[in-house]
């Protein structure tokens, strides 16, 4: 069973910690925090793995700790809120912390939750599709409320990481059988048994 830690990361009160506990728990909340962990196991094209989602605080007084939780993930979701431009528009500095801190290109899906919410939308979907094309990864749209697109966009992410991991193949080519000398072979009459 593989295993994968996720950063949900984005400014506050775009709903990171309601993705987490509808991924996890299947309910809707609503609970500010600094920093917390969500544990689940599913199934992702029949194999199981084992999913830990790190809570992040996107409030600029936690900036610091930022690059303490993008070492930690081996994956992150983005999130903005899809009525307010501002979460949006800060997405760049969520972008960088990752580019900054990991050695390699980092494992991503943009978010735009509280689709729910399309009465008060300030992004528009294609500009959300938009900004995923430029940064190089794959977007979604979701509602944590709803449960809308939660359990697709993790799914998505296990496939994307899974996909980077070195393959366990088998080698092609079978190492061949030693090889025993015919005087070496003795008849079945000769062998010995022993049962205890």
């Amino acid at each position: 069973m593989d295993s994968w830690r996720v950063a949900v990361l984005g400014d506050g009160d775009v709903g990171k910690t309601a993705l987490a506990v509808q991924f996890t728990l299947n309910c809707f909340t609503y609970d500010p925090t600094i920093e917390d962990a969500y544990r689940k196991q599913i199934v992702v094209d029949n194999k199981m793995c084992f999913v830990e989602v790190i809570d992040t605080a996107g409030q600029e007084e936690y900036a610091t700790l930022r690059d303490q939780w993008v070492r930690e993930g081996q994956g992150f979701i983005l999130v903005y809120s899809i009525a307010s431009r501002s979460t949006f528009d800060r997405l760049g500095a969520f972008r960088q912390s990752m580019l900054r801190v990991k050695r390699l290109k980092p494992i991503f899906i943009l978010v735009g939750n509280k689709c729910d919410k399309m009465h008060e939308r300030e992004v528009s979907k294609e500009e959300g599709a938009a900004l995923a094309t430029s940064f190089g990864c794959t977007f979604v749209e979701a509602s944590a409320k709803t449960a809308h697109n939660v359990e697709h966009l993790f799914t998505t992410l296990v496939r994307l990481l899974r996909s980077t991991k070195p393959s366990d193949a088998i080698p092609k080519t079978k190492p061949s059988a030693p090889r025993v000398a015919i005087e070496d072979r003795k008849p079945p009459s000769c062998r010995k048994c022993f049962i205890f």
